[in-house]
């Protein structure tokens, strides 16, 4: 049975380091997707069933991008998104989270898919 996606509100900016070290903390180990969704390129599945290692934000002024790693005790597979504009989380009907939307200023959207805990 897939689970119905419910989408939050936006987070605003100046949380987003804090969100992402604890959302790391919290989800590491667990498995995800990660999907491109670009008007440009179409949708393109970048990697599925992996294990979250940790999602890090630079903000702008340090680099001001946001690099989502992959792998058990090391990363196996990195993806960064350039200048994130916005960031959306997106939980089941049981208030558990199960995706992160995050979109950058070229237009192309992000989708990290959670699997259950």
């Amino acid at each position: 049975m897939v689970s119905k996606i419910e989408v939050s509100k936006s987070l605003p900016r100046e949380r987003w380091g804090e969100f992402f070290d604890q959302f790391s903390d919290g989800n590491r180990g667990r498995h995800i997707s990660i999907e491109s969704i670009s008007t440009e390129f179409g949708d393109e599945t970048l990697i599925e069933n992996a294990p979250l290692l940790a999602i890090v934000y630079d903000r702008p002024g340090k680099g001001n991008d946001l690099v989502i790693e992959v792998g058990k005790d090391e990363v196996n597979y990195a993806h960064t998104i350039d200048a994130p504009t916005e960031i959306s989380t997106g939980q089941s009907s049981s208030g558990q989270m199960i995706a992160l939307w995050i979109s950058d200023a070229a237009g192309t959207k992000t989708l990290i898919k959670l699997q259950a805990s």
